[in-house]
């Protein structure tokens, strides 16, 4: 017996209130398409009642078509909307998908359409409804029979989209190196004034610093995401215990990250790392005092999303400015990109991403890249600074790639074909 065949496609075309959202599925009358055409057909739900395709009143288009309203029909005006100008778009964009060669024409008595179409209560333009709709059936019809879209778009898109309707982007650390800008003075309107002056880009992630959260708590947080909406908020927590309880506090206040003590034992590092990635946020480690941060890691079941080689801010200043103990600490870089040589994620891009911390500034952030770097932590250069957004400007220069705000995940053209599947993505 043959596979049914069963395709999904999905369009979003114009501007609220006349805009137009459907999904879509078309395949086979004898696969699962079929029995759902069916049911929906003759077990109508109040409000929600399938309508068939009509071109004109008599004339249907093939493969038949059903039509789902996906707001609830509730007065005659709404009905008037779908029985109107969304039935004939519909319509005619299938008729019209056969005609161009979309829907191959030795499947009109074997496939079915089933569109779910959404209508707003507030829209008044019959020919832009008619318009959008006919747009987006064709559209959907397209994007489904060639199973658009790739995984290869999905994987670069995914993290630089922002939903229209939910009207926030939740950022994530896609596109290292980041610069990490340690939040530690614990003046409340010092840091107020600090993320105020600092520069526009999206490598730029904040550290809500420890002696910040020891003096607010996790209300420092919420400060500073009032200020900072879309920033990736990592809360400094250097938990030692209790980790599954801190990580809820931090998830709470919205913080996108959580960090835990490397000298914690192995246990309280698993939990944490379960309860952040449980909760959805990235789970650091901060080696900080480590002998072997590398045969610490090694123990651990759970994977951290970012692991930190941090040099103490005293023994920073022990060093009497030499930078030959943070060079030695940073040849561990490449020790733990080996260790997790074979967790990458399915992208290509590493699982786990290696920041470090301790004295850095634009002179040593290069040292710091060459080595391997996904994260550069600077405090003192970047907030004791006369000039903040200079002194930032300067370390996002030494960054490969554009610093400022990534302006391709604003998108005009969706089905485009930057993202080639052969060769795998083309990363930044």
């Amino acid at each position: 017996m043959a596979k049914a065949e069963y395709y999904v496609g999905e369009a979003l075309i114009g501007e609220a209130p006349n805009l137009a959202h459907l999904d879509l599925v078309i395949g086979s009358k004898d696969g699962p398409i079929g029995v759902s055409f069916a049911n929906a057909i003759s077990s109508p739900s109040m409000g929600h009642g399938g309508l068939l395709a009509c071109i004109r009143p008599n004339l249907v288009p093939k493969p038949y078509t059903l039509i789902i309203p996906k707001v609830t029909v509730a007065k005659m005006e709404d009905a008037n909307k779908i029985f109107g100008p969304a039935q004939a778009a519909v319509a005619k964009g299938i008729a019209d998908a056969v005609e161009e060669g979309i829907i191959p024409m030795n499947k009109l008595d074997d496939w079915l359409v089933i569109v779910s179409v959404f209508i707003h209560p507030e829209a008044s333009d019959y020919r832009k409804i008619y318009q959008y709709n006919y747009g987006a059936v064709k559209l959907a019809l397209t994007r489904a029979l060639k199973s658009y879209p790739p995984i290869e778009k999905i994987f670069y898109d995914k993290d630089r989209a922002k939903h229209p309707v939910a009207g926030m982007r939740i950022p994530r650390l896609w596109r290292p190196p980041y610069i990490q800008v340690a939040l530690d003075h614990p003046e409340l309107s010092h840091h107020m004034k600090v993320v105020k002056q600092l520069p526009k880009s999206d490598r730029i992630i904040l550290e809500i610093g420890t002696p910040f959260l020891k003096k607010y708590g996790v209300e420092a947080i919420k400060k500073i995401r009032e200020l900072a909406p879309e920033k990736f908020i990592v809360a400094d927590l250097k938990t030692l215990d209790v980790g599954k309880l801190e990580v809820d506090f931090a998830f709470d206040a919205t913080a996108d990250a959580a960090v835990a003590s490397g000298l914690a034992s192995i246990s309280s590092i698993d939990k944490f790392l379960l309860e952040a990635q449980r909760m959805g946020i990235y789970g650091f480690v901060d080696t900080m005092e480590l002998d072997n941060p590398v045969e610490k890691l090694s123990k651990l079941k759970q994977i951290p999303n970012v692991v930190i080689l941090h040099r103490a801010i005293d023994a920073e200043s022990a060093a009497s400015g030499t930078d030959d103990v943070q060079k030695l600490a940073w040849q561990n870089i490449p020790k733990i990109k080996e260790l997790y040589k074979d967790k990458k994620l399915a992208s290509g891009r590493d699982r786990v991403l290696v920041a470090v911390a301790g004295g850095i500034d634009h002179r040593s952030a290069k040292y710091a890249l060459d080595m391997g770097a996904d994260i550069l932590i600077v405090g003192r250069f970047i907030t004791s600074s006369k000039d903040i957004e200079n002194a930032m400007r300067l370390l996002l220069n030494s960054l490969p790639g554009y610093a400022d705000i990534d302006l391709k995940r604003i998108h005009t053209e969706d089905d485009d074909n930057s993202i080639e599947k052969s060769g795998g993505p083309k990363w930044d």
